[in-house]
């Protein structure tokens, strides 16, 4: 072989380990890092998501502060109250056993709010003391059954001053008419035939009122001025057979007494000439206040 054509072969074959070196080098290079936000895609793409709202991501929230408990306050400690000092009852301005006008008006004060429901008679019997007693009990005033100042002001602020009617026991029944003049003077069963009462005066002043009816056309009562001449308290008419409780006699068999009919019936019936009463109660009272010999008066008023 000659010279030149073995240069010539040494040369290509140079030059293809040189071309096969270089492809081999080449081809295990590391590919260069790219940025995607560099990349005409992602530039693009991170555009769209920034001006999108739909798509565009809210930075994240800060923490929500932790609720700390509150702190459990102490007890409070409350005062001890002081103890309410004991009532005593100041001195008695009306007490059992007086008898007086201002007995008489606190027994009608006491009636004006259903704490006495007899008669006012101005005497401090047991009944008034009762009225007295369950009056303070219910308005923590010392019960004592007397009356202090505390009491009579209590009184005081939840009635009104007593009428004349009030004080005389007028209110409610008939109405007694005016007072016979011979009524006003010492001690008088004053029997008024207009308004059908009959009213116990001592010294003019009215002590008790009650109804009362007469007798009929055959036999009427009798008027004028006369006296108690017989007291008999479980009385039975000889003449009728009939009861006449607590009859005080006036004129021959004319009594005033207890009716029970006239109780029953009322003004439906009549007497045989008697002064008829049906208030029991009251007539025992006042049987009991009249003495034989004291004046009694029949009129019309």
């Amino acid at each position: 072989m000659s010279l030149a054509r073995r240069l010539t072969l040494t040369v290509v074959l140079v030059a293809l380990l040189s071309a096969a070196a270089y492809g081999a080098g080449w081809a295990i290079r590391p590919a260069p890092s790219q940025d995607p936000s560099t990349t005409p895609s992602a530039s693009r793409d991170l555009t769209d998501r920034r001006s999108d709202p739909t798509t565009r991501s809210d930075p994240v929230p800060e923490t929500a502060p932790v609720a700390r408990p509150e702190p459990t306050p102490a007890p409070r400690l409350e005062p001890r109250p002081e103890p309410e000092p004991e009532l005593v009852a100041g001195p008695a301005l009306l007490a059992p056993g007086d008898d007086s006008q201002g007995v008489a008006e606190l027994q009608a004060r006491l009636k004006q709010i259903d704490w006495f429901a007899d008669d006012v008679t101005g005497f401090y019997g047991d009944v008034t003391t009762e009225a007295v007693r369950g009056f303070q009990g219910k308005r923590e005033i010392p019960v004592t059954g007397a009356v202090d100042q505390r009491t009579l002001d209590h009184l005081h602020d939840m009635t009104t001053e007593p009428t004349q009617a009030e004080l005389t026991n007028q209110v409610g029944g008939n109405l007694a008419g005016a007072l016979d003049p011979r009524c006003r003077v010492g001690r008088v069963l004053c029997v008024d035939k207009t308004s059908r009462t009959l009213r116990w005066v001592v010294d003019g002043q009215v002590l008790k009122r009650v109804d009362t009816r007469f007798g009929g056309e055959a036999t009427p009562t009798r008027e004028g001025v006369f006296s108690v001449s017989l007291k008999s308290r479980d009385h039975v008419s000889s003449l009728y057979e009939t009861p006449m409780p607590f009859a005080m006699f006036f004129s021959g068999g004319q009594a005033v007494h207890y009716s029970p009919d006239f109780a029953a019936v009322g003004y439906a019936g009549a007497s045989h000439g008697c002064v008829n009463v049906r208030d029991y109660d009251a007539i025992a009272w006042i049987f009991d206040q009249v003495q034989v010999g004291d004046k009694v008066v029949v009129s019309w008023s």
